[in-house]
């Protein structure tokens, strides 16, 4: 919002929210009406063209915004250091109201003005023309009403609004008030208009003036150099006529340079031309990629769960995770995308953030959920896994923080053939990475592996030469828990599958002298067993009543079991997957997670299900690690000093997350 809102600043359909894609709903059903009464007269090209037009323009926004936070997260070629923050998305969040805008205002001129039916679709004379007129008239309007937009009188009503975004993002190009729209509009009509009155206007010259402008728009606030210097050696004209990302970056941390549309040679012409950009341009255009300190390895929760990444669609990722309706009419290219994470192999970058001095992404296995617990891909998911370790560690991170079921992963489908009761197991033949997770997870689950090393520790000892110490978060999320709990509490009872985690919570709470119940009898035999290993001293009760007003929940927790507990229980998960909200008089804990500092820069998105801000314990964890130095790793059966690692994160400003009402 502009700092003093003038006239016509919001849009129109301000107040249909999501549904204001209604108001295009009379011309596509007239479109399509006209289109089957034509008795066997041909069907106007443009009526069938134009709304798949729009969805174009809206695809191709789409693919600029995926490919420009790709890129600024990587690092190489970024112009600006400065991250975004959800203030920004949020602002941003219309960018498809100039869409709706201009296709409105498309089938409105189609149908009233004369001479337009029928339109070609190409017309060399009529291109040509479209060129020159914003060649000419159309940038040197422009020019003008751009500085005019910069004069207090305006900038304060208007233009502020667009300048809000110090570091911009391809869909910045089109945040503006309604008013400044309609100027737009006015403006590109010219060459539009003109082909239409001189008779000599085409389908081609209309929806490709538009897309060539939406092709400029948006790389010139991509916030990344693309432009290869070559070019302008070869064509030393062409830095009149093309602007690059560097130039339209400086016109917004500068603000009174580089006035320009998409050809510079007004700023030329009329010295307001800033000095600094070839300096900016060649920076940018050797700028490496981004080497960061400390790494969070995620995966993929479910095939919807793409549109939610920041990679997606930046709306939805700035809000926790929840299924959308309208995300289900885009199953095509969710399928396309399940069938492409079933054969591409290779982690890839999602976010970038700064800390105190500390570079910090996060990674992404292309794995979903549900993959992770097929046998088939047992093996090449813990590939990628190993795979992202010793890229980190060739790349001089020094901490890597295992997030989901990349904490825990083992072959549980070939856990399921190992008969019950089982004590002990003879491994022979080659030994292979499935097999050493394999072993894993019988050690954890007391049967005897000959010769071979249980737990997590598995990469690291593989990797005996590595540097950077891998952490799966159990101290930090076993604290976040212990503080979560009511002080007073008496008894909780623990419910669904039991994690290193959610026995490393029930030693501190028996050692605390709150007692630990759990309603299944497998359950409370093998938690026993684990307690004996941690703390000799340590017991777990068997409980029937589900009567305690703590309930500590991990993954399997059932419905029918929810609906068992008492009014007013208060759910703590341990697990990272939270459950299903079915008790509107219960109270709900997310997963393990802490808030942010605000000096924890470039938050625009959420971590998967978690508030705005929120980060889930094992990334904050290795945040830590990495701020304090501390030169071990976490994983397999260890655990870091809870007391210490809860310090630290507090000194370091990260927060409880408040607690539910």
């Amino acid at each position: 919002m502009a700092s003093k809102p003038g006239i016509l600043t919001d849009w129109p359909w301000k107040s249909l929210g999501s549904f204001k894609y209604v108001i295009l709903a009379p011309w596509v059903l007239h479109t399509v009406y006209t289109s089957m009464t034509k008795d066997g007269k041909e069907i106007d090209s443009v009526y069938v063209l134009l709304f798949p037009f729009l969805l174009w323009r809206v695809l191709h926004n789409q693919i600029w915004i995926s490919l420009s936070r790709y890129r600024t997260a990587k690092g190489n070629n970024r112009i600006v250091d400065k991250g975004i923050e959800f203030e920004q998305v949020d602002r941003e969040s219309n960018w498809d109201d100039q869409i709706l805008l201009n296709g409105l205002l498309l089938y409105i001129g189609y149908m009233i003005l004369p001479g337009v039916m029928q339109m070609p679709f190409w017309r060399t004379d009529g291109v040509l023309l479209t060129i020159l007129l914003h060649a000419g008239p159309v940038e040197f309007l422009y020019y003008w009403l751009h500085r005019a937009l910069h004069h207090h009188y305006l900038y304060s009503r208007y233009h502020s609004h667009h300048h809000s975004s110090i570091v911009t993002e391809p869909i910045t190009s089109v945040i503006h008030p309604f008013a400044e729209h309609l100027a737009y509009f006015l403006l590109f009509s010219i060459p539009i208009l003109a082909g239409i009155f001189m008779g000599r206007s085409s389908i081609a010259a209309i929806f490709g003036y538009i897309t060539y402008i939406d092709f400029m728009n948006n790389m010139g606030h991509c916030n990344f150099e693309l432009i290869p210097k070559m070019l302008f050696s070869i064509f030393p004209a062409l830095k009149y006529l093309m602007y690059t990302p560097s130039f339209h970056s400086l016109h917004h941390t500068q603000f009174r340079t580089n006035y320009s549309l998409f050809m510079p040679f007004y700023d030329y012409i009329y010295g307001t031309m800033d000095k600094s950009l070839d300096a900016l341009y060649e920076k940018s255009l050797i700028r490496p990629e981004e080497l960061p300190h400390v790494v969070h390895l995620t995966h993929l929760v479910t095939p919807k769960s793409i549109y939610h990444l920041r990679l997606g669609f930046a709306s939805l990722a700035s809000k926790p995770y929840t299924s959308k309706w309208y995300v289900w009419v885009m199953w095509p290219v969710t399928y396309f995308y399940m069938m492409l994470s079933w054969t591409y192999s290779g982690t890839f970058i999602l976010e970038r953030n700064q800390f105190d001095k500390l570079n910090a992404q996060l990674w992404v296995v292309p794995k979903f959920k549900r993959q992770y617990l097929k046998k088939i891909r047992n093996e090449s998911i813990n590939n990628l896994i190993e795979e992202a370790i010793l890229k980190a560690d060739e790349r001089g991170v020094k901490v890597l923080s295992l997030g989901l079921l990349n904490q825990s992963y083992i072959c549980f489908t070939y856990i399921n053939y190992k008969p019950k009761g089982t004590i002990q197991v003879l491994f022979r033949g080659n030994l292979t990475k499935v097999a050493y997770f394999i072993a894993s997870a019988f050690c954890q689950m007391g049967t005897k592996g000959d010769r071979l090393n249980c737990y997590g520790e598995l990469y690291i000892r593989r990797n005996p030469n590595l540097k950077i110490k891998v952490v799966d978060g159990t101290s930090l999320a076993v604290a976040v828990v212990l503080n979560c709990i009511p002080k007073g509490t008496i008894q909780v009872l623990f419910r669904g599958n039991l994690t290193k985690v959610a026995y490393f919570i029930a030693s501190a709470l028996c050692q605390m002298g709150t007692k630990v119940a759990t309603s299944h009898k497998d359950e409370y035999e093998k938690l026993n067993k684990e307690l004996k290993n941690i703390e000799p001293e340590s017991e777990s009760v068997l409980s029937k009543s589900y009567t305690e007003k703590v309930w500590l929940v991990g993954d399997g927790l059932t419905k029918e079991e929810q609906l068992k507990a008492s009014k007013g229980t208060l759910f703590i998960p341990f697990s990272q997957f939270p459950p299903k909200r079915l008790r509107k008089d219960c109270f709900y804990y997310t997963a393990p997670a802490m808030m942010s500092p605000k000096s924890f820069q470039n938050v625009d998105s959420c971590e998967n299900w978690l508030p705005r801000r929120a980060m889930s314990a094992s990334r904050v964890a290795g945040v830590i690690h990495a701020l304090e130095g501390w030169d071990v790793d976490e994983c397999g059966n260890t655990i870091f000093d809870l007391q210490k690692i809860w310090e630290a994160s507090l000194h370091h400003g990260f927060r409880p997350l408040r607690i539910p009402t």
